[in-house]
């Protein structure tokens, strides 16, 4: 590991996928700083959830190379214990109760059961799932089976939190309560990787934004230094967002 790579939590150096004739991710480099929130942005089909697979060793990149807290994603087991992972849908079962569900992910990851126990019963309560924790996740809202999907997430104190639209299907008081969550854990160090297509959440929270269009890492900077790039005097992220994402012939990047 070279000199200033342990302060890394994410590093990609050229990732590549491709989809047979379809390129969903060329030549990405990433150097995200450890307890940076970094914002992902980018339209549908933009290859933000290739991305994602692939920094979560789920998605075999066709070449290129990438490593969380130092351990390169082809050693899958290595990174495991160090990523924790919120899709867009997250994988629940829905004859389990909240409760189950953790207990579940907890021994799958073989954590302590006294300590697991404890956590979950301190993260349900500040995500606002106490009283329904031992409802059967079926009955659930899509909202709230958000909310067990990022303590599943979390559960393992990951060092890297990767959020896929964490607070899709979640009312104004529910997305606080997560948003609140989200700064907390970057507060405490942990590194966040968050695509969103909620411009105000990523601004909100984003330390560092990138964005990516037709595969490519089209911009990446501060929220405020991409504002800055407004020639109009419109500096917002929105803007930068619509501007960048544009039809490549219209876009000096």
């Amino acid at each position: 590991m070279r000199r200033g790579e342990e302060q890394l939590a994410i590093t990609a150096s050229g990732l590549r996928k491709v989809y047979g004739p379809v390129v969903a991710v060329e030549g990405l480099d990433l150097a995200v700083p450890r307890g940076t929130v970094y914002g992902f942005l980018g339209p549908n089909g933009a290859g933000k959830t290739t991305t994602m697979g692939m920094l979560t060793t789920l998605v075999p990149p066709t070449a290129g190379t990438a490593a969380i807290v130092g351990v390169s994603i082809a050693d899958r087991e290595g990174v495991k214990p160090h990523v924790g992972y919120l899709p867009d849908e997250p994988p629940l079962y829905d004859e389990f109760t909240a409760r189950e569900q953790l207990g579940f992910v907890a021994d799958l990851r073989q954590l302590e059961p006294e300590a697991a126990a404890t956590r979950i019963d301190t993260l349900l309560d500040q995500v606002g799932l106490a009283d329904v924790a031992d409802e059967r996740i079926e009955s659930y809202s899509r909202g709230t089976r958000q909310k067990v999907g990022l303590v599943q997430a979390m559960l393992h104190e990951p060092k890297v939190l990767f959020l896929d639209e964490p607070t899709s299907g979640l009312d104004p008081r529910a997305a606080r309560e997560v948003l609140d969550l989200i700064d907390g854990l970057a507060d405490g160090g942990t590194t966040v990787f968050l695509s969103s297509h909620a411009l105000s959440v990523v601004e909100e929270l984003a330390d560092v934004v990138g964005v990516l269009h037709l595969g490519k890492l089209v911009a990446e900077g501060t929220p405020a230094e991409l504002t800055q790039r407004v020639a109009d005097g419109e500096r917002s992220l929105e803007r930068v967002f619509l501007d960048l994402t544009a039809d490549q012939s219209e876009v000096s990047v």
